[in-house]
């Protein structure tokens, strides 16, 4: 079988390997991007929960935020809007909207160069085709058509890097479309949960200047005339 493969690369010319290295480079991304990309370690479930349950108990310290950052893409969202939850509700918006930014720069990572690949991959192929086409004019010219044979390298060449140049571009176009769309989906996800921490902790900040309000009226106690 290899020495199968090794005869068809051959065939293909010099054009088959910078087909074969995108199909590497392409297959990689596919596997890195799924694994990084799963659900489970970009949102965990019921984070928003447990940052939302440590808001209403007033437990959100330094050392939550520090672990909450680390934890995963979502929780780095989040942390930068606990760091800020103290600064009002413009500020917050602001750091979430940039930590947000890098989040997505992060989890759209490599998806570009997989767009490219699945670009060039089918426009080597043609390359090939050219090339191959070519060799098989030049064969005419040399020989005339009494030999089939001599058109055979040519013809062999210009078919199999189309082929091979499909074969790549097909699964890679698919693969980026589909992970595209994960990372949109993600992004609204993040989008929701960051909005619905902002709520709470608006409502927390809220509840606390009130409880102050409250406190610092009891202290007074009633004025005497």
């Amino acid at each position: 079988m290899i020495s199968n493969m090794w005869e068809i690369v051959r065939a293909g010319g010099p054009l088959m390997w910078p087909i074969i290295a995108c199909s590497i480079v392409a297959a990689a991304i596919i596997l890195e991007r799924l694994w990084t990309l799963q659900e489970k370690r970009v949102m965990p479930r019921d984070l928003l929960q447990k940052i939302t349950q440590l808001v209403e108990q007033d437990q959100v310290t330094d050392k939550v935020v520090q672990a909450l950052e680390k934890s995963s893409p979502l929780g780095r969202v989040l942390s930068a809007g606990l760091s800020s939850r103290h600064r009002g509700r413009a500020i917050m918006m602001e750091r979430l909207e940039d930590t947000g930014r890098h989040v997505v720069h992060e989890l759209e990572r490599f998806l570009n160069t997989l767009g490219t690949i699945a670009g060039i991959s089918p426009l080597l192929g043609l390359l090939g085709t050219v090339t191959g086409i070519i060799k098989a004019f030049n064969a005419i010219n040399e020989g005339g058509m009494g030999d089939p044979r001599m058109l055979s390298g040519g013809i062999s060449e210009a078919l199999l890097t189309t082929a091979a140049g499909l074969v790549v571009a097909i699964p890679a176009l698919v693969a980026y479309r589909y992970l595209r769309g994960n990372v949109d989906r993600i992004v609204i996800e993040m989008e929701k949960d960051a909005l619905r921490l902002v709520d709470q902790l608006d409502a927390a900040e809220t509840r606390g200047q009130g409880a102050a309000a409250t406190r610092d009226t009891a202290t007074a106690g009633p004025q005497v005339a």
